[in-house]
């Protein structure tokens, strides 16, 4: 059967909800025995935590949170590359039931999407929060307290999204929500492009990173995400400093996740993501039973059409090719999402 670009998108985007949802443990992964607790609260038992938040808040005189380094002094008002203020700035704070099944459960992903971005893509999806900038500025005890509201209704984490220009907000608010209570995992979600000295003052605070690896070629980081060629080489080296800390996914007994390491790769047209490359460095430099996240949902936005190479969605045909690279490479964890669109293509029916 011939399946058409437009068949696979309005499948991908069908596919979203309710075929992928499992009533019970989606993994088979032995679930961890022993009471867990979150990496931040063990932290603050051990006295580390105040000392932690105080040391990031420095950062904000001279920033350089992300490879940029811009330097602004962000808390005389001064903004660097991303075009964040000192005060954290959020967009929407809710349950999300569109991420990774083992985070989203039953009751969904708390996810906090930050205004703002270090990378600013061409393509990106969410531009109009993370390059026009909408959204509203608070304190870090506001901050606070939305932790708080995702927790007691019930979400499964705290998700936070583009967080890298906001790190310090981010672990005061933290902590200040710790001693009111919160008790759920911590999800870096992040672009990737990351300082390693800043994934290192993580240690012992973030439970679960979910770091993409956009691209593999220097050149194509350059063209589509704001001069950043120094990306590949960036985020490979902040995600093995990931893994060294959280090690591979790791889930409950519900089958939901509450600590290690998951990765995304969003498949683009014409091979500009590097998608072999990327499946090749994951097998020989992580364990081949790394969570891996190939995600298919590519479409054109923001600025794509002005680069043709980009301007469309990708192919069935590039999409498979993509899947067929992770198990040529013996990749073993890949997202069951993925997996099933997959199979939807490729097994008869």
């Amino acid at each position: 059967m011939k399946i058409t670009r437009r068949d696979f998108i309005k499948n991908t985007l069908i596919w979203g909800g309710s075929l992928f949802f499992s009533p019970g443990p989606v993994y088979a992964l032995k679930p961890e025995e022993q009471p867990w607790q979150p990496a931040y609260e063990k932290l603050e038992k051990k006295g580390n935590f105040a000392e932690r938040v105080e040391a990031a808040y420095t950062i904000f005189e001279e920033c350089r949170l992300c490879p940029r380094e811009c330097g602004a002094n962000r808390l005389v008002g001064e903004k660097g590359f991303c075009q964040a203020p000192s005060k954290v700035m959020v967009h929407t704070a809710q349950p999300h039931f569109g991420e990774e099944i083992s985070l989203v459960g039953r009751k969904g992903s708390g996810t906090i999407f930050f205004s703002n971005c270090n990378l600013r893509c061409v393509f990106c999806q969410n531009w109009p929060i993370s390059i026009r900038g909408e959204g509203r500025a608070f304190e870090d005890e506001d901050l606070a307290k939305m932790m708080m509201s995702l927790q007691e209704i019930g979400c499964h984490n705290i998700n936070l999204v583009t967080p890298t220009h906001v790190m310090p907000n981010i672990l005061s608010a933290t902590r200040i929500a710790l001693n009111k209570g919160l008790r759920i995992p911590l999800v870096y979600n992040t672009s990737g492009y990351e300082r390693m000295d800043i994934i290192k003052m993580l240690d012992g605070i973030v439970d679960i990173y979910m770091p993409d690896i956009k691209y593999m070629n220097g050149d194509m980081a350059a063209r589509y995400s704001s001069g950043a060629r120094d990306y590949p080489e960036v985020a490979t080296s902040a995600v093995l400093e990931m893994n060294r800390q959280v090690g591979v996914h790791k889930v409950d007994k519900r089958g939901i996740t509450h600590s290690g390491l998951i990765i995304r790769h969003l498949v683009m047209p014409n091979r500009v993501a590097g998608t072999r490359a990327f499946v090749r460095w994951v097998a020989e430099n992580l364990p081949l039973n790394t969570y891996v996240n190939i995600m298919s949902q590519y479409h054109v936005d923001y600025k794509a059409f002005e680069y043709p190479e980009i301007a469309r969605g990708i192919t069935v045909q590039e999409f498979l090719e993509a899947m067929d690279w992770a198990q040529e490479y013996g990749l073993t964890q890949l997202d069951p999402k993925s997996l099933r669109i997959r199979d939807f293509f490729t097994k008869p029916r």
